[in-house]
């Protein structure tokens, strides 16, 4: 594990439905119901009450599905978390429709919704940079200067991880921090 920001950020590899944080992040599809990736481990380890509580978000606020870079908050279920935060990140399209603004709010907006709910830890998975094929490089780049940014303004959350399925992507964002911090 490696940390930044005054030991803040924590940057490390591991399976993001294990950990033991105040909240997790989920790179979820606008549909809240479920998917592949992040988005399927984490409805599948955390059981049947995240989808519920996502049937009741999209039926109350979201009928039409959650709109890339906003962010909703759902009870852990029986993961070791006891919130998620689902957002949506975007999908690169070449970078010409907003993409970068719209992964800067999925991070910003995430942040703040666990400020809300008084989260003292909250972790991350790469959002977008799987099937959405955001670029790993741009997206470090701008995942380190909205934490950066966040830290600034606020106290809490006071410990925030990031955590990477796969090494090498671990490694290719440490690469990219380093030149950053």
């Amino acid at each position: 594990m490696q940390e930044f920001f005054s030991g803040r950020l924590k940057v490390q590899q591991g399976d993001i439905t294990r950990l033991t944080v105040d909240a997790i992040v989920n790179a979820a599809n606008s549909s809240l119901l479920g998917g592949g990736g992040v988005d399927g481990a984490i409805h599948r380890a955390g059981g049947p009450t995240i989808l519920s509580e996502c049937r009741e978000i999209r039926e109350t606020r979201y009928p039409e599905g959650l709109p890339p870079g906003e962010a909703v908050v759902t009870g852990g279920g029986n993961l070791p978390s006891a919130w998620i935060i689902h957002t949506v990140g975007p999908i690169w399209d070449g970078g010409s429709r907003g993409e970068e603004e719209t992964l800067k709010k999925a991070y910003r907006n995430s942040l703040l919704q666990a400020r809300k709910l008084g989260a003292r830890s909250i972790a991350f998975p790469a959002i977008s940079t799987g099937v959405y094929r955001f670029p790993k490089e741009l997206a470090a780049k701008i995942v380190m200067e909205v934490i950066q940014e966040f830290i600034k303004e606020y106290e809490m959350p006071e410990e925030i991880i990031l955590i990477f399925f796969s090494p090498s992507d671990e490694t290719l964002f440490l690469k990219v921090a380093d030149t950053r911090s």
